[in-house]
Order: C-alpha cells, then structure tokens, then sequence
C-alpha cells in the first residue's frame, strides 16, 4: 500500500470564464487511476467543531457536498456516513475520516487528503480530508463574507476523496506580495480557491462532471459521449504536460485534458458527441506541481488553436489530431 499527499492552496479571486481540463490521480503517467471499487465508500467526521461550524454543521456540510457528488446522474458514486469519531485524519487505521486540524504553518492550505491505495490495481482502500482550522470557516447559506464556505471546500476535497485530480480550469495572475490571484475558475477542481465569501464552488462544472463520469461511468456515459484525441508537438518534440481544451461551440462547454506519456498524447472524454475548437496552452495558471510531480513539464511554447473543427463521435473517439505549437 501507499499514501499520497495533495494540498491545496488558496488565494482570493473573482468569477470570470476560464478554460478547463481535469486529471485523475494514478501511480504514474499512462499507470492505474486510483477508484474506489466497493460501494457505498463509508467515512466518518471528526467531533471537533471549530468557531463559527458546529460539529453537527460540519457534518450537515459534508453530507451534502457528497450528495452533490452522488446526484452526477453519469457518474455511480454512492457513500454512507459512517458516524462522528474522536480519531484524527492521517493515521493509517483503514477509517476513512474528515475533520478539522490546526495548522498555522500551512498559511496558504486551506485542506489536504490522503489516499492508501494498491499501488497495481489503484484501488482505494482508505482517503483522510483535514480542514485546516487556522481559517475562519462558515456554513451560511448564502455564504460569510469574512470567512470561507466549507462545503465549497469539502466539495473539492471529496472530488480528490473519490480520485479526481486538479483541473487546470482557471485564470489567475501573480500577486506583487507574492503567490497568485485568481480571475477566474470554472471547475470546482481547481487547484486555487476563489476566496472568503464564495460560494460558487458548491456547484459543480462540466469539467467536473465529465472527469467523475470518465472515472465511475453510469447510464450510458461511454455510449452516449464522444472524445477527442491527439499529440501535441513542438518541431520533432513532444510536448508534455500542455493543457488541451475542447470547446463547444452550442453549448459554450469547455473540457480538458493534458498531453501525457512520450509522444505528448491527450485523450478527452465525455463529450456531447459534436464539432468542437481545441485550444493548447501551456499549464502556467498555477504551479505545475499542483497537477503533476514531474519536473519535465513544457510551458515554454504559445497558445495554439487547432485550425480545424474536431468532431466527438457518440461512443468513440474521432481522428488522431496533431497540435504543432511554437515557443514563446
């Protein structure tokens, strides 16, 4: 078995429209994704309230970011609370918990999971979530100005939970004090958080949904979406780690994924089955090691627009389609 950590960081920002692209977690480019086989996934919450979240509001946000995973109608997830705990998340005892942990030198983190996992097969067997209590937090409805909505958080974090990685969907730009601001973000995966008072993260996008639907299919998914696939290449070279989106003209839905393995392959998925534009750009609107722990990832080249529409077939994948960028 082995555990894996991811960390989310967070900075404030502002909604606009941004582009997309979702990952899953695996042992290695091109290896095994790390799933959940056995329905439903039990967990259990910490007792600890923290100012401001009671321990029965924090179950109450909980239950209903899962729920709003379980109700993807492409995506099978099912889970049950287990009960309320006195153990801590991160400790290897096969109870998969949430609860709130104070961590003052994590500045910038606003929650964490961890995964024990087959490390052949990726099967889940154990995923821990802390909320790290240094924040003020809120479960207001409408959401609190001064402090950060948990169950836009928990939502993000049960998306790792279920084996979903970062989307690249976003847009932000450097702040002078250092670390980034965000302008923009459309999919409840990304890696940086909007900020206090948001709630536009309890909603998930189409982003989200196709990257769940890919990894627990349900109803027809494979049947009834297409996909796009291709490399991306600079010169003679691929391109690792570029963030591929596919747009759809009709709907206005971005999905996306990342040039990957030797020859800079991209596969998306779960696409209505259409034309649609491919747009290529680097993977430069957070830290690349927010998606991927490799150091050979490529941003040194321009966005790129495929000059032809690539068409989704219902139930396949459409002609290989080859993407030639130039650096900057």
């Amino acid at each position: 078995m082995t555990r894996v950590l991811l960390l989310v960081a967070v900075v404030i920002g502002f909604a606009a429209v941004p582009v997309q692209g979702y990952s899953h977690f695996g042992t290695g480019v091109g290896t095994v994704r790390l799933h959940w086989t056995t329905m439903p996934v039990r967990w259990f919450a910490t007792d600890r309230s923290v100012p401001g979240v009671s321990s029965a509001q924090f179950r109450s946000a909980l239950e209903s970011a899962f729920n709003t995973w379980h109700e993807v109608p492409t995506a099978s997830i099912q889970s049950v609370f287990g009960g309320m705990t006195s153990v801590e998340p991160f400790q290897d005892d096969g109870l998969s918990v949430l609860g709130f942990q104070d961590h003052p030198e994590m500045d910038r983190v606003l929650g964490a999971t961890t995964f024990v996992f087959d490390d052949e097969s990726g099967e889940l067997t154990e995923a821990d979530i802390f909320f790290n209590s240094s924040f003020e937090w809120s479960t207001a409805v409408g959401g609190d100005a001064t402090r950060f909505d948990l169950e836009s958080v928990a939502l993000h974090e049960i998306g790792h939970f279920l084996g979903l990685g970062h989307s690249a969907v976003g847009e932000t730009e450097m702040r002078p004090e250092g670390g980034r601001r965000v302008l923009g973000s459309g999919a409840v995966m990304f890696p940086i958080a909007l900020g206090r008072g948001s709630i536009a993260d309890r909603v998930l996008q189409p982003d989200d949904i196709a990257g769940i639907s890919d990894l627990y299919p349900a109803n027809g998914f494979g049947e009834h979406t297409g996909g796009v696939h291709g490399r991306v290449r600079r010169g003679d070279a691929p391109v690792f780690g570029a963030h591929v989106v596919a747009f759809n003209m009709r709907t206005r839905a971005l999905v996306g994924g990342f040039s990957l393995g030797d020859q800079g392959e991209f596969q998306i998925l779960g696409l209505t089955p259409g034309p649609y534009v491919l747009r290529v750009e680097p993977l430069d609107d957070a830290d690349p090691d927010s998606f991927f722990d490799v150091e050979s990832i490529d941003i040194n080249f321009q966005v790129t627009y495929y000059p032809r529409l690539v068409v989704a077939p219902s139930g396949g994948v459409g002609d290989e389609v080859i993407v030639t960028v130039r650096p900057k």
